[in-house]
Formats: C-alpha cells, sequence, structure tokens
C-alpha cells in the first residue's frame, strides 16, 4: 500500500543535505514543519516552513528540551488514519496527521569520545524528542515514513516522484526496521557510558550494537552464511576501519586470521612481521631491517606460510613488496617450500609502488586483499571481548597485558644472558597468540617453531620442536641457542627434556603448578635458565 506524503516534520542535528532534501518535498507539494536550526537552514535556502511552536501553539522551553514532546506532534505521528475513534480524536483536538518524519539524533557517541567530555556535556547529548519521533513514526510505518540518516534522502525522493508524491510500504517498512535498529543502539551508547561512569564494567543487563559492513560469500564453511558487523567504538587501528585497497573479497576466516596477524605486530615497537595461517603464527620475526623480518618470518614455518595472512606494523616500502611475492624465489627453494601466496596483505599503509609491484605479481597479486590500517599509534578500543556459546555469551576483557616485567622472577640457578632475555621477550609475545596449549619456540626474535592447541603441554612442545627442526636443520636456522616460551605453567617437567631435545637453553612460563619446584629442579639439573611470569595467556 503505498501512502501520500503531504506533511513533513523535520529536526536533524547534522543539517548536511536536508536543505536540499526539504527543498525536494516542498517541490511535490509536501508542507514542512521543523524548529531551531533545521528550520533557519531550510528557510536559508527558500524553502517554506511552518515552526513547530506556530503548529503546537506552545513555545519551546527549558533551553530547548522541550520543542516536539507536544500531543499535536505525536497525535500526528501515531494516528491510525482508517481508524474512527482515532480521526474523531484529532478532529476534537485539531491534529494535523504527519506523513514523513525525518530525525537526525544528537551525536552523543561523538560528545563522549571528544577529550575532557564532562558527564553533564554527555547528559547535554542524550536526545530526547528525536528519537520519542522516530519510535513513534516507525510503529506506525503503516501511514507514516520514517528517515533516520541522510543517505535515505535519495531513496524516499525516489519513489516519491516515480508514485506521484507516494510512498511504498516495503520502504517505509524497511525505514522503520532501520529506525528501531538506530534507536536500539543509540540507547545502548548511552547505557554502556552510565555504565562506565558508575565503574560497572559487567552491568546487570548488557547490550551491543554493530553495523553490517559488508556480506560475506559464507561464513567459516560454505553451507554457513556470514556478514561481517563493525563497531561504532574505535580508538585504534584495527581490521574493522581497515581500508580495502583492492583484491577479491574478503572471507569470513580472512577477516579473523588478519586480525589475529594484526593484534600479533601490535606487541611490538620494533619492525615486526606475522604470518598467521588458521588463526595461529605461522612465522614472525622482529628486526630493525623490516625486509629481514619477513624473511625470518617466512622461515618460521614456510610450508604453513603458504596462502597465509601478512601483517607488518610498518609502511610497505617497494622493497618490502618485492620480498613478499619473490620469497619463494629468494629463499624458499632452499627450505624445500611448495610455493608461496598470500591472502592478504595488512599494514598501516603501502608505498604505491609496493601496491603496484604486489598487482604485478602475475600468479596471485592481482587477487591478494591489501588492507591499509592507518598508523599504530598504541590507543586501544573499550570494548568487550565476546566469545558465544549456544544460548549465552561470555564477556571479558581483551587480552592487553604484554611484557609486564616488573612481575617475572627468575626462577633457575642460572639467570638468561642478555640475548636469552630479548628473545625469551620475544617469545613471549607471541606465545599469547597462539592457540592453547601453547609452546613457542624463538631465536634471534624470530618464530622457529609452534605448537598450538594440543590437548597435552608435552604434545605441543613435540610439535614447536618438529617445525623448528624442520626448517632450521642447520641449513636456515640453527635451532641450538633458542628459548622457549609456554602460555600456562608446566604440570610436569617433562616438557623440559623436549626443549633441551631441540636446543633450547633458557623458557619462560607463567609458574604456579604444584610441581613447580620439580619443574625448577629439572631445569637446573639441564642447566637452563628460567623465568615466571606471574601471568597466564590462555588463548582458546
Amino acid at each position: 500500500m503505498n501512502q501520500p506524503i503531504r506533511r513533513a516534520l523535520i529536526s536533524v542535528y547534522d543539517k548536511t543535505g536536508i536543505a536540499e532534501f526539504a527543498a525536494a518535498l516542498a517541490e511535490m507539494g509536501v508542507e514542512i514543519i521543523s524548529s531551531g536550526g533545521t528550520a533557519k537552514a531550510i528557510e536559508a535556502a527558500g524553502v517554506k516552513v511552518r515552526y513547530v511552536q506556530e503548529w503546537t501553539g506552545f513555545p519551546e522551553m527549558l533551553g530547548h528540551r522541550v520543542v516536539t514532546l507536544h500531543p499535536k506532534v505525536h497525535g500526528g505521528i501515531l494516528a491510525l488514519r482508517d481508524d474512527p475513534a482515532h480521526q474523531a480524536d484529532m478532529k476534537k483536538y485539531g491534529i494535523e496527521p504527519v506523513d514523513l518524519v525525518c530525525v537526525g539524533l544528537y551525536p552523543f557517541e561523538d560528545a563522549i569520545a571528544k577529550p575532557g567530555c564532562s558527564l553533564a556535556d554527555a547528559v547535554e547529548m542524550i536526545d530526547i524528542g528525536g528519537p520519542t519521533m522516530v519510535r513513534a513514526a516507525a510503529k506506525n510505518h503503516r501511514y507514516v515514513t520514517v528517515v533516520t540518516d541522510r543517505t535515505q534522502y535519495n531513496a524516499v525522493l525516489d519513489e516519491m516522484q516515480a508514485n506521484a508524491g507516494q510512498v511504498s510500504f516495503e520502504l517505509r517498512q524497511k525505514l522503520a526496521r532501520q529506525a528501531f535498529a538506530l534507536t536500539a543502539h543509540y540507547d545502548s551508547a548511552i547505557s554502556a557510558y552510565l555504565a562506565g561512569q558508575l565503574g560497572e564494567e559487567f552491568p546487570e543487563r548488557l547490550t551491543f550494537s554493530f553495523r553490517k559492513a559488508c556480506e560475506l560469500r559464507y561464513g567459516e564453511n560454505p553451507h554457513q552464511k556470514g556478514a561481517f558487523y563493525v563497531s561504532g567504538d574505535v580508538a585504534e587501528a584495527c581490521v574493522g576501519q581497515a581500508r580495502l585497497l583492492g583484491g577479491k573479497e574478503i572471507s569470513y576466516n580472512n577477516y579473523f586470521d588478519a586480525n589475529g596477524a594484526l593484534e600479533l605486530v601490535k606487541e611490538f615497537d620494533a619492525p615486526a612481521v606475522a604470518i598467521i595461517k588458521h588463526a595461529n603464527p605461522a612465522g614472525c620475526a622482529v628486526d630493525d631491517n623490516l625486509v629481514e623480518a619477513y624473511r625470518k618470518a617466512y622461515f618460521g614455518d614456510v610450508n604453513a606460510a603458504m596462502g597465509g595472512i601478512i601483517a607488518v606494523n610498518r609502511r610497505v616500502t617497494p622493497e618490502l613488496a618485492e620480498a613478499i611475492v619473490d620469497c619463494y624465489a629468494r629463499w624458499g627453494k632452499d627450505a624445500g617450500a611448495g610455493g608461496f601466496f598470500a591472502e592478504i596483505v595488512l599494514a598501516p599503509s603501502f608505498d604505491d609502488r609496493a601496491v603496484q609491484i604486489i598487482r604485478e605479481k602475475k600468479s596471485w597479486g592481482p587477487n591478494v586483499r591489501l588492507l591499509e590500517t592507518g598508523e599504530l599509534t598504541g590507543a586501544r578500543n573499550r570494548e568487550k571481548f565476546l566469545k558465544y556459546v549456544v544460548g549465552g555469551v561470555l564477556v571479558q576483557d581483551r587480552d592487553l597485558v604484554g611484557l609486564d616485567e616488573n612481575q617475572w622472577k627468575v626462577v633457575t640457578r642460572r639467570k638468561p644472558t642478555e640475548k636469552e632475555l630479548a628473545d625469551l621477550r620475544f617469545a613471549w609475545l607471541v606465545c599469547k597468540h597462539v592457540k592453547s596449549n601453547a609452546i613457542v619456540l624463538a631465536k634471534d626474535r624470530a618464530l622457529l617453531g609452534a605448537g598450538a592447541g594440543q590437548m597435552s603441554r608435552v604434545n605441543s612442545a613435540r610439535l614447536a620442536s618438529q617445525i623448528a627442526r624442520a626448517y632450521g636443520g642447520g641449513k636456515v636456522v640453527d635451532t641450538a641457542g633458542c628459548t622457549l616460551a609456554s602460555d600456562a605453567f608446566f604440570p610436569f617437567p617433562d616438557s623440559l627434556d623436549w626443549a633441551v631435545d631441540v636446543g633450547a637453553t633458557a623458557v619462560i612460563e607463567p609458574g604456579g603448578s604444584k610441581k613447580d619446584d620439580d619443574v625448577i629442579a629439572r631445569a637446573d639439573e639441564l642447566g637452563l635458565a628460567m623465568i615466571f611470569t606471574g601471568t597466564r595467556h590462555f588463548n582458546h
């Protein structure tokens, strides 16, 4: 059922495009009702405006807090046009029907994001009349068209111009759904802000609101539908706000792995490269020379690196681009790799020539996704980390603990050397991003091998040793003198035997096991240096 638009009530905070929208409505014979700055902006464009206070017979009051909260306004919006009792009330009280409501809410989230925003400032930016009109119009979308974003202006005008000033029920219903989504998001942002003011990290009712960025070809598997939604609470460079510089469509698993790769390289101040495959680091390295960091990362597991996600915490230069597209020809054959291609290259920025070099790689360059995040400033989002289970959601803080060395304690007779300590720091940060049970072997600030997701910690140690040996072999990486990191304590000393067998000389782990004394004693017997961090990094 199409519904004609004869009278529009307009009140927007962001005036972008509103004069043009109102002018187009007026040209089709629509009466414009407005107030305040919106009315002035429309009048300035030469469009006749009827002021709300003239329409209701009541002045603005309480410093503009009360303008549209009036029976004539909400009666005009909420009245059912086919209900005789409603029509009788409208006639009795002189209420005129409103066919279109266009409201742009106060930008509450922008306000609280500004430095120095006080509670009083935030409260003044809580819109009351706007959401009330939006909800009323959305409820009565059988008769009323509700517009809540300037991106909707053209869709409404196009329908009106094509249908003699009428809007279809299908569009009105879609706009109503979007309106309720907006007010739900708006209220959730206010609730979250006030909870923060009260120091309530986990209030009794928790709501989250995300905006759809894109639909995906499918989810984790082809039989699952999927989409990518982004948060409005973004303070840091992240996958959710990254800019795609071309390439194929990004998949569900690509987004997840790209996030893991970026979060890993954020851990390091020095130039760092991470290569993620199936949610785990296949390679990671730090070096003053970014190309050398990439070379060392590539040798973390050259076979696993194929088809991986590459993240760097520096601008991608032409030199790095050349190393990425030619890494198999340069180094891979010597390590027995079976070729190379990348799914995503992710960085704060890309040199134009670097983009060209990657795109010119004939076999995979045109398809690789290049994601530009913006500079990694060290800022962190305030959002919680969510993990869904059937019928509920687990909520926790993000694990943002890095090198809290004030908690570290050398528990063995031998202290680590400076070189070992540098590698232990690196290994500990990488281990944080490996799925538990996690064991990491590292040397020269490069990942040699990772054991991830095993049910037994000793099996993780075995797996890390096998990977390190497979791509070391004395040809590319000598594992002697490497370090070992464990994301949680050793329940038994047996993993240390595997560490020594692969050439490790120093170990870092949280401590806290009932068998800590046995583990320390075994480390002393083997001549290892060992640090207890006092912090665990399970990553399920």
